[in-house]
């Protein structure tokens, strides 16, 4: 996570925030562009980049210099010829943002009833509720342990699968958690709902394999000397930006 007034200037500055979300990066990283630079700006929430984008109009970046896209930032590559050949800073703040998890039809937050949806893009692939309840108890054991280092996997796979009507909403499964954990080690629970949901949602949304094609991309996506930032924060991402050094 290197500062953001550290990144290299130039009389023509190209950069990416490769997740746009409520914009607050993208804020910070517009005054960084000389003359003739660009900002683009890519996020894969078709819910939220019309909004984010107005915000950002509203403030003053318009058209020629702001650039938001409705893309997955696996397709970077794709904007190189607008981009000089290359960024010279790419910067990627991994995860959930703010806006999606403070509105429960989204699906993110145990706090608050909703349906099991988790999709950073809810126009692509399966909810979390189909992926959870077509799991087996041993692949569901898996995905809690390795997307979340979840040390109550089993015990929370069990109670999941041994419930009775399947888990629909977010209130079925922390509830189901909840009920799980009380009888294992009541002083986990809230940790433990934390990673259930995070795990369902990196697998919902393939985010470690997403990341991990991202980072191979990196290296043809930067101008010489350009630099890049990531923000993660969970093991799982962690180590994988760290072996891709």
């Amino acid at each position: 996570h290197r500062d953001l007034h550290s990144f290299p200037t130039r009389r023509s500055s190209d950069l990416l925030d490769a997740t746009l979300g409520y914009g607050g990066h993208a804020q910070k990283l517009m005054p960084r562009l000389l003359p003739d630079g660009l900002l683009f700006a890519v996020d894969v929430d078709p819910l939220e980049m019309p909004r984010t984008e107005a915000r950002m109009r509203a403030l003053g970046y318009d058209e020629l210099t702001f650039i938001p896209l409705l893309m997955n930032f696996t397709g970077i590559r794709s904007l190189l010829p607008d981009a000089g050949g290359g960024f010279d800073c790419i910067l990627a703040d991994l995860g959930v943002s703010s806006m999606q998890i403070d509105n429960p039809a989204r699906g993110f937050t145990y706090k608050a009833e909703g349906p099991l949806d988790l999709r950073l893009n809810p126009n692509l692939g399966k909810p979390a509720s189909q992926l959870l309840n077509s799991l087996t108890t041993p692949a569901l054991e898996s995905l809690l342990s390795e997307y979340a280092d979840e040390p109550y996997a089993r015990d929370i796979a069990q109670a999941i699968k041994k419930r009775p009507l399947p888990i629909l909403t977010t209130t079925d499964l922390a509830d189901t958690v909840r009920a799980c954990l009380k009888r294992v080690d009541p002083k986990w629970t809230k940790k433990s709902l934390q990673r259930t949901f995070m795990a369902l949602r990196i697998a919902v949304n393939q985010e470690l394999a997403v990341l991990e094609r991202f980072l191979e991309l990196l290296p043809e996506c930067l101008k010489p000397g350009g630099r890049v930032a990531i923000l993660s924060f969970h093991s799982g991402e962690d180590r994988r930006v760290k072996k891709s050094l």
